[in-house]
C-alpha cells in the first residue's frame, strides 16, 4: 500500500469502509466466512463491515487481494482514475463558468456531481454543487440558486468552499430582496468562523462587506459603516490585495450612498487598483460600473469618464462569469449617461429593455430602471406617464419588502408631482416615503386651553 492510501485508509470514516467492504463481497456471493479465510475472524469482518473497527493497512491489502478488487476500490469507492475523472470534469465545469459558457457550465458541473454521488466520491460533491449554484445565479435563477447554496453554507466543515457560498447566498438573497435572511445567514457564518483559522481568510473579509451592503440596503446605515470599517481595518492588518480591495470597494459604496460622493471616488480608484492585479474580471467590471455610476453623480457629473469606464466593463464582463443580470447593470448605467446628456428618447429605451430582462429576475434592478423610464418620460413632459412609471417601481419593491428602495422611489415620485403642481399627490406620496421608512404617526394629546 502506498503513502496516499495508507494516509486515506486513517481518514476514511469506518463505516464507509465497512460498507464498501461488505458491497465488494456481495458482489462476488461471499459469506462473512469466505471473506476471513485464514487471515482474520468472522467476528472481525462482521465488526469491519458495520463500521467498528479500522483494519490496519496489511489487513486491509490482505481482504483487498482476497476479494480480487484494488485497494484504492475499497478506500474511494471507484478507481483513483474514476475519481480523477470526476474532478477533472469538475475543473471543465469551473473553467466553463470562467468563460461565460453558463448553460454548458451547469451541464458539466449536474454531471460530475451526479457522478460524485453515485461513486461515493464525497470530495467532490460540495465543489461541483457550488458551481452549479453559480451558474444559476448568473443565469438570473437566483431563487434555484438559494435552494443549491443553502445545504452548502449549512455544513460547518465545508472550509473556505463554505465561506464562498455564504457570500454567494447572502447576495443572492440580497438580489431576491430577502434582506433579513441575507444579514442573519452572513452574521451566522462569520460567528461560527471567529476564532478559526478560516477567519484570517480572503473570504471571511468578502463575506462580512457582503453582509455590510445587505445592512445598507436595509436601511441599518449605522451597522453597514461599523461592519465595513471592521472589515477594513481586518484587510489592513492581512495585507491582502484581495481581501483590501473588497473592503475599499464597499467602503467607498456606502459613502457614495450616504451622498459623500466625491469621499468615495478615491476609495473606489484604491479598490479598482488593488483588484486589477488580479483575475477576477466579473468583480472588477463590477468595480468598474461603480466608479462610472459615482462619476455620474457628481456635480457637474463626469460622463466621458464614467462612459469609459462602463465600455471596459462591458468587455469585462463579456469575457467572465458574468450573466444576463450583471450585463443589465452596466446598461442601466448607459441609459443615465444617455439621460444626462440629452439623449432622452434613448435613455427610456434602454431602461425599458432593462426592465423587461430584470422584472423576473432582480426586482430592485428591475425597480431601478422603471424609475429612470419615469425620469425620461418627465424630463419629456410627460407627467402622468413618469408618475405611472414610479408607480409601477414602487409596486415591485413593495412586493419584496424592499423598504429602504421603496421610500427612495416613494420621495423622487413626491418631488415629480410637487414640480408640476399636484400638491395632494405630493403630499401622499411623502406620507408613504416616511412609513416605508418605518415612521407612523403616534397619537397625539391636545390640551385645550380655556382662557
Amino acid at each position: 500500500m502506498d503513502a496516499g492510501d495508507a494516509g486515506l485508509l486513517y481518514e476514511i470514516h469506518p463505516t464507509e469502509l465497512g460498507r464498501r467492504l461488505r458491497a465488494a463481497r456481495l458482489a462476488k456471493g461471499w459469506t462473512q466466512t469466505d471473506l476471513a479465510g485464514d487471515l482474520v475472524s468472522v467476528g472481525y469482518i462482521s465488526r469491519l463491515e458495520s463500521g467498528q473497527r479500522r483494519p490496519n493497512s496489511t489487513v486491509l491489502a490482505g481482504l483487498a487481494a482476497r476479494l480480487d478488487v484494488p485497494v484504492d476500490s475499497l478506500l474511494r469507492g471507484e478507481s483513483a482514475r474514476e475519481h480523477d475523472e470526476t474532478k477533472l470534469a469538475i475543473d471543465f465545469a469551473e473553467l466553463a463558468l470562467e468563460s461565460g459558457d453558463f448553460l454548458e457550465a451547469e451541464a458539466r458541473a449536474r454531471t460530475a456531481r451526479d457522478q460524485a454521488i453515485d461513486r461515493a466520491f464525497h470530495d467532490l460533491v460540495p465543489r461541483s454543487q457550488f458551481i452549479v449554484a453559480r451558474c444559476l445565479e448568473v443565469q438570473g435563477s437566483i431563487d434555484d440558486a438559494i435552494l443549491e447554496l443553502e445545504p452548502l453554507v449549512d455544513d460547518r466543515d465545508g472550509g473556505i468552499l463554505r465561506i464562498k457560498a455564504a457570500i454567494a447566498l447572502s447576495r443572492c438573497l440580497r438580489e431576491s430582496g430577502d434582506l433579513t435572511k441575507a444579514i442573519d445567514t452572513g452574521e451566522r457564518v462569520l460567528t461560527e468562523l471567529a476564532g478559526t483559522p478560516l477567519d484570517g481568510a480572503d473570504e471571511a473579509v468578502q463575506l462580512a462587506v457582503t453582509v455590510a451592503a445587505a445592512y445598507y440596503e436595509r436601511g441599518d446605515t449605522g451597522q453597514a459603516v461599523r461592519t465595513c470599517r471592521k472589515a477594513i481595518d481586518k484587510a489592513e492588518r492581512m495585507a491582502s490585495p484581495q481581501a483590501r480591495a473588497a473592503a475599499y470597494w464597499n467602503a467607498s459604496m456606502l459613502e457614495a450612498e450616504r451622498g459623500a460622493v466625491r469621499d468615495a471616488i478615491p476609495l473606489a480608484e484604491r479598490a479598482l487598483a488593488l483588484l486589477s492585479d488580479g483575475q477576477d474580471g466579473r468583480n472588477l467590471a463590477r468595480l468598474r460600473m461603480e466608479l462610472a455610476n459615482m462619476q455620474l453623480r457628481l456635480d457637474p457629473p463626469e460622463v466621458e469618464s464614467a462612459t469609459g469606464h462602463l465600455d471596459l466593463a462591458d468587455v469585462e464582463l463579456r469575457q467572465s462569469s458574468a450573466g444576463a443580470i450583471d450585463l443589465a447593470q452596466v446598461n442601466l448605467s448607459r441609459a443615465r449617461a444617455q439621460l444626462l446628456v440629452g439623449d432622452i428618447s434613448a435613455a427610456r429605451d434602454l431602461a425599458g429593455t432593462v426592465y423587461g430582462a430584470a422584472r423576473d429576475r432582480a426586482p430592485i434592478l428591475a425597480a431601478d430602471a422603471k424609475s429612470l423610464e419615469g425620469q425620461a418620460w418627465a424630463a419629456n413632459g410627460a407627467i402622468d406617464l413618469a408618475s405611472q412609471c414610479f408607480r409601477e417601481a414602487v409596486m415591485v419593491l413593495t412586493g419584496v419588502g424592499s423598504d429602504r428602495h421603496a421610500a427612495q422611489q416613494w420621495f423622487e415620485l413626491a418631488g415629480l408631482l410637487e414640480s408640476v403642481g399636484e400638491l395632494d399627490a405630493a403630499r401622499d406620496a411623502y406620507h408613504s416615503a416616511a412609513a416605508s421608512t418605518g415612521l407612523r404617526n403616534r397619537s397625539m394629546v391636545v390640551r385645550t386651553v380655556h382662557v
